[in-house]
């Protein structure tokens, strides 16, 4: 079924996984043995790339989604001559080494995203896909394919298992993703069991009724069926590929097709005998046959190949439509063009004011008519979340005249359009933004109430592993949203989420915070930025009484003080409360109490600035100090210091309107007064 040479490079890839494993003395040899054939026959025979350029912007996207087996795409990116020595290999999950125990994006070249959390990885080759399918539509022309390539991805049990997955597959089948395929590691076992006591549906039917293109393959080992099914997958160009693979985890050890064989070395008496039954040198450990090394690396000359060629049809595409290539490369490169910022709206004074989400969807408007990067979308809630990018067009497969729609208006729709329509489906809008960012040329945002942050968290937690440029978008951030009651509420969620790192979370006070903060995620390109709106109005502060809005950029910033005098009282306070402290401060002021009022909209951006700056906001000397949010407390004692006090919300909320919400829980300006009087006392 195999010529000798694909069989030892099978075997290369194989026991370079198995040693990697053994010698670290912990990790995943089951699937490495029992999908070495997949990925074989994938990365020499069907997977555009270039090891010598990892980056290369026309280049398939390959995501391990099992990512506990990545001693096999370390193995893959060694031996197709990516920079990724073999020492590197030997290192395999120990300090330093850039084959850590989980493929990690940034960390490793060629890996494109973080996954090990599983159906992560296979929602991220959804948008993967999606990125494709949007830059082709939009950049292509007639004669001009600048933008042609795949994602693939190896999926295991778990992954399908996963409701992110699920969520991903069903709008991947909505969607029509021709050019995304998925090789199923089919071999019927979990970690700590086999498949048959949670796992029976059948797999190729559930896709099927999703919308997928479905092919099954029986014997995993089999090159030429696996060739043939990838390439039935590759000519199938209005569906999403499922390539369903019989293996056997573990395969040729002791242990095979049982979980043992999952998670664990697998010893070094079975080790030797993996060895002998598959007709392996039991010594040296990392072997690598010469045949096999230069068979793999003839992935350089293909890739510099395929580059020079798309290289030559940029040249021309370049000629005939210098605008258009000009606005790809300033998107691809993730710069933001001059006067990018040029038409986002300062506010005027209102005593009425407007929700910050609606604040939110001018600024954003406005940045989308400038910004072609800025695509994304809700979970069914853009009349909510005020986020749909108007006359920018909806991305979904174009509809023939005659099809059936059933009874849906889709004119116009397309892959063309920046607004992305994910339905019901938040976990999979996280993972799918992160795989736009991944792919590149993307700034994208997901949006949806706050409180649903939660079924979101993995995918922002990995946003923030990556480094990835994506803002959330989160509306309907506090108690104040009233009626919906305690479901609806949020209350935890900000403190839960400012204690994930390298996430940059921002609740601006007012429409020109608002603003700020849009400035501030569009520019901020090494991590994700989470926004926290209102869906009640908020005061328009006057700024010409009030310090400016780009104090936001400090992430606090000294909005009002009583002069030359040094306070004797803090109050700090983030989002719509602000307006609650500055209402509160003028009545403390009138009883002859300094007060300087401090607007707290981003925690991580305070913490970035220098101590000295920090100490000037909130002076140490000053102990007297309340903080109001309409949130839990946790946290927030770093700012207001053992003898502070905050004013917050310990409890889940209620179903009432806004105002008596509110009053219920004592966010008054007489709380708020009363509060700081007691500071006051001696």
């Amino acid at each position: 079924m195999a010529t000798d040479l694909d069989q030892q490079c099978i075997d290369t890839l194989r026991f370079l996984s198995v040693d990697m494993v053994q010698k670290a003395g912990s990790g995943h040899p089951g699937l490495p043995l029992g999908a070495a054939p997949m990925a074989y026959v994938l990365w020499t025979r069907h997977l555009k790339h270039h090891p010598a350029n990892p980056h290369w912007v026309d280049r398939d996207r390959f995501v391990l989604s099992a990512g506990h087996g990545s001693a096999l795409l370390y193995s893959l990116l060694h031996m197709t001559g990516y920079d990724l020595s073999l020492d590197e290999i030997k290192r395999f999950r120990q300090w330093g080494s850039r084959t850590p125990g989980h493929p990690e994006r940034g960390h490793t070249p060629g890996v494109e995203v973080t996954t090990g959390p599983l159906g992560q990885g296979m929602a991220n080759a959804v948008g993967m896909a999606i990125g494709e399918a949007n830059l082709a539509a939009r950049y292509n022309r007639d004669g001009h394919s600048v933008i042609d390539h795949r994602t693939w991805a190896i999926v295991s049990d778990g992954d399908l298992m996963e409701g992110v997955a699920s969520e991903a597959a069903s709008l991947a089948g909505h969607l029509k993703l021709g050019k995304l395929i998925c090789l199923y590691d089919d071999n019927f076992v979990m970690l700590s069991s086999g498949t048959d006591i949670t796992f029976s549906e059948d797999r190729a039917q559930r896709f099927q009724a999703y919308g997928w293109h479905t092919i099954s393959v029986a014997d995993g080992n089999d090159v030429a069926a696996i060739d043939a099914a990838l390439n039935a997958a590759r000519a199938e160009t209005t569906r999403p590929s499922l390539i369903l693979i019989r293996t056997h985890i573990g395969f040729g050890s002791p242990e095979q097709d049982s979980f043992k064989a999952h998670g664990s070395p697998l010893g070094v008496e079975d080790v030797k005998k993996t060895k002998q039954n598959l007709g392996w040198p039991a010594e040296p450990p990392f072997l690598i046959p010469a045949p096999a090394l230069e068979h793999f690396r003839q992935a350089l000359e293909r890739g510099q190949d395929a580059e020079n060629e798309w290289n030559r049809r940029l040249g021309a595409y370049a000629k005939a439509f210098p605008d258009l290539v000009k606005e790809l490369q300033e998107s691809l490169r993730g710069q933001l063009v001059d006067g990018w910022d040029a038409d986002i709206p300062s506010f005027p004074a209102d005593a009425k004011g407007m929700a910050t989400r609606v604040a939110g969807g001018i600024v954003m408007n406005a940045i989308a008519a400038k910004v072609a990067a800025l695509v994304g979308g809700s979970a069914d809630l853009d009349p909510s979340t005020h986020t749909a990018l108007k006359g920018l067009g909806d991305f979904n497969p174009h509809v023939t005249a005659g099809e059936d729609t059933q009874g849906s208006d889709v004119a116009g729709w397309s892959y063309k359009g920046c607004n992305l329509h994910f339905g019901v489906r938040e976990h999979a809008m996280g993972a799918i933004v992160n795989g736009l960012a991944a792919h590149g040329g993307f700034v994208p945002f997901g949006a949806t109430f706050l409180v649903f942050s939660d079924y979101m968290r993995p995918a922002i937690r990995l946003a923030a592993l990556m480094g990835l440029h994506v803002v959330f978008v989160f509306t309907h951030d506090s108690i104040a949203l009233g009626e919906d009651g305690p479901t609806h509420q949020p209350v935890e969620q900000l403190a839960s989420l400012r204690a994930i790192p390298n996430l940059t979370l921002i609740r601006p006070c007012d429409a020109n915070e608002t603003a700020v903060a849009w400035k501030v995620a569009m520019e901020t390109r090494d991590r994700p930025v989470l926004l926290a709106l209102t869906r009640q109005d908020v005061v328009t502060l006057d700024r010409n009484r009030y310090a400016g809005a780009d104090g936001l950029r400090r992430g606090a910033y000294i909005l009002s003080d009583t002069g030359q005098r040094k306070p004797s009282i803090i109050l700090i306070a983030s989002g719509s409360e602000v307006a609650l402290i500055v209402a509160a401060a003028e009545i403390l002021q009138k009883e002859g109490i300094a007060v300087r009022c401090v607007s707290m909209p981003s925690w991580e951006l305070f913490e970035a600035q220098t101590a000295s700056y920090r100490d000037e906001v909130l002076p140490p000397e000053v102990s007297a100090r309340l903080a109001v949010e309409l949130g839990v407390a946790q946290g927030w004692q770093r700012y207001t210091g053992e003898q502070g006090d905050m004013l917050g919300v310990e409890r889940f909320g209620a179903s009432a309107p806004a105002a008596v919400v509110l009053r219920e829980y004592g966010f008054t300006v007489e709380n708020v007064v009363a509060r700081a009087r007691k500071l006051q006392l001696p």
